[in-house]
């Protein structure tokens, strides 16, 4: 029997919280991914299958800073992701790491996304 990747163990873990993490127009859902290269953060409403903002190291307003996909990086897209959905009239959210750990990307990405206004 083939060993599973983490990637695989990270999947799984994501399915296990999706079944009880679901955003709904009034507490949308703040989900979190991460590749080698950037960090992305959506605000989605899954009753309407629609994202009402997202931000990401791709973003031009971050990439003229100089963010890149580090710690600091997150912490920038998740103020960015957090003045977008204020913007949006979201102040409330439930947070879906993906089956990340919630330590250092997700984490910082976190913390800034609550000091940019979001309660969650």
């Amino acid at each position: 029997m083939a060993r599973k990747t983490r990637k695989e163990h990270r999947l799984k873990r994501k399915a296990r919280i999706r079944r009880r993490v679901q955003g709904t127009p009034v507490r949308p859902r703040l989900n979190v991914y991460k590749s080698l290269h950037h960090v992305y953060a959506q605000v989605v409403d899954d009753s309407a299958g629609r994202t009402l903002a997202a931000a990401s190291t791709l973003c031009a307003e971050l990439r003229e800073q100089g963010v890149r996909n580090t710690v600091d990086g997150a912490r920038a897209v998740g103020a960015l992701v957090a003045r977008r959905a204020r913007e949006s009239g979201i102040r409330q959210v439930v947070f879906d790491r993906s089956g990340y750990p919630y330590h250092g990307k997700v984490r910082a990405l976190a913390e800034a996304a609550r000091e940019g206004g979001l309660e969650f």
